[in-house]
């Protein structure tokens, strides 16, 4: 049967990118109008024509490359700055020196800050610092002094780039963090379905085993003492870490990139919902009395099988801890917006502290099994027990959160 891929992506640059691509349309076009606007001012225009001619179809061509970080390569930041520092530099030749000593613009413009921005989403700070640098440096061979509006220029430029840099590489760090605190999550509850699993068949057996062979006794006293130590080894790796190896965390050049890999659920019998009651009529018996409604309480597929197991662990827990002679009661109540289903039995009751002591070795029957398959369908378990008048669990399973489960 073919796997289930889920891929849960998360990346704050794309954003960055996209406004970047479009920075350097509108820039291009700026420096354009600025240009035609102070035509008559230029020594030589043709210069200046030529230049716009190669930084127009470079724009528009490259646009592809500054789509994200690994079309964005370090040869074409560098092709892509050079262009930017040409023509800064063709400034003096185009322009004439009193237009520039009235602190007229370089033919780039403000287009000389997208090529910087590339290098800060790309490499991070250091980059930016470096590529601002440039851009300073070259400014000031421009102008020939450091005028005021050069210099306030260039540092708004190197400050914007350097803390665009610095927050991407922060952002880039927060996401590689979530996406490996997704992956311990999903190995977590993966772990969790495994154990209740485990916990309703192996792990019962193995105990059944132990206790049968202990008052058989002979060869089947032996058996039973090694049904046991398998029963304490498995306990102990069910609660210790069993993580699927099939989740991984990459950290793409697009985002960090949480990618599970699963195998299919088992085929449902029906395409609609199936009727709990149905799955819950096995457990009634001479000991097990069930109450339900007249009229089907309908959940879908995987939400009413998980439910019916939850249902049948707190019967074993009643046969385990009340005795084989202890009676219980299953009632069944369809309301508007939830199913509620009470298991309650006339046993002895559990001690106080008992379950947190339980959990504490290993014993993870009410915490995995019951709370667990519950807490997964986004309802709840609440188990109230009273020494000497017996135990009730009550579970509940909202309808709206079932219905998104298939």
């Amino acid at each position: 049967m073919a796997k289930r891929e889920t891929v849960t992506r998360m990346s704050v640059e794309q954003p960055l990118w996209r406004a970047l691509r479009g920075y350097r349309v509108l820039t291009l076009l700026y420096a354009i109008g600025l240009f035609v606007s102070a035509y008559d001012e230029f020594a030589r225009p043709w210069v200046a024509i030529a230049y716009f001619a190669v930084l127009t179809v470079w724009t528009f061509a490259t646009l592809p490359k500054v789509s994200g970080a690994a079309a964005c390569t370090k040869r074409f930041l560098t092709a892509d700055l050079t262009i930017a520092l040409v023509g800064i530099l063709l400034t003096r030749v185009a322009d004439s020196a009193e237009h520039i000593e009235t602190g007229s613009p370089t033919l780039p413009s403000i287009w000389t800050a997208g090529s910087v921005l590339a290098f800060a989403i790309k490499g991070g700070w250091r980059w930016a610092a470096f590529a601002s640098t440039l851009v300073a440096v070259a400014n000031l061979v421009h102008r020939g002094s450091p005028a005021r509006d050069t210099v306030h220029a260039v540092i708004l430029v190197w400050v914007a780039s350097i803390a665009i840099g610095y927050v991407v590489e922060v952002a880039r760090a927060s996401e590689r963090t979530l996406a490996r605190a997704l992956e311990i999550e999903a190995a977590t509850r993966e772990r969790e379905r495994l154990a209740r699993d485990i916990h309703d068949s192996v792990l019962q057996v193995l105990a059944m085993v132990q206790r049968r062979g202990a008052v058989i006794g002979g060869e089947a006293a032996e058996l039973g003492r090694l049904a046991g130590e398998q029963e304490v080894a498995l306990r102990t790796l069910v609660s210790g870490g069993l993580t699927p190896v099939s989740r991984v965390s990459e950290d793409a050049a697009e985002g960090a990139v949480v990618r599970a890999v699963e195998e299919p659920d088992e085929p449902d019998d029906a395409d609609g919902p199936l009727d709990l009651r149905a799955l819950l009529a096995p457990y009634a018996g001479s000991r097990v009395n069930l109450a339900e409604p007249g009229a089907p309480v309908l959940l879908p597929p995987a939400p009413a099988r998980e439910l019916a197991a939850a249902v049948g662990a707190a019967l074993d827990n009643v046969r385990r801890h009340a005795g084989e002679h202890a009676r219980a009661w299953i009632l069944v109540e369809d309301e508007p917006d939830e199913v509620i289903v009470t298991v309650r039995d006339d046993g002895p009751g559990i001690p106080e502290g008992r379950l947190a002591q339980a959990e504490g070795e290993g014993r993870l029957g009410v915490a995995l099994s019951i709370r667990g398959r519950l807490r997964d369908l986004g309802g709840s378990a609440d188990l109230i027990s009273v020494p000497g008048q017996g135990t009730e669990v009550e579970l509940k399973v909202p309808k709206q959160m079932s219905r998104g489960m298939r």
